[in-house]
């Protein structure tokens, strides 16, 4: 499956999910794309630098969410 293919199977997915969980770990994004994990990083890095998906880290932890889906940083931190 080509990159953009995989990207748009990993938002189609968040998308449905987010319903009830706003933020996933990697693996979950991993599981998603049915990769290993140095593969599937390489994806989820690109759409990380496209804006497609953030980090969100509290120091011990991070997750990643699509940008519109549940709290974003600014609203956490409030």
């Amino acid at each position: 499956m080509a990159n953009e293919e995989l990207k748009q199977k990993l938002e189609e997915e968040l998308k449905k999910k987010s319903k009830t969980k706003s933020k996933f770990y990697f693996n979950d994004l991993s599981k998603i794309l049915d990769m290993k994990p140095r593969e599937a990083k390489k994806i989820i890095t690109e759409m990380v630098n496209e804006e497609r998906l953030r980090l969100w880290s509290s120091g011990s932890t991070s997750m990643y969410y699509l940008p519109g889906y549940g709290k974003s940083d600014e609203e956490e931190q409030s």
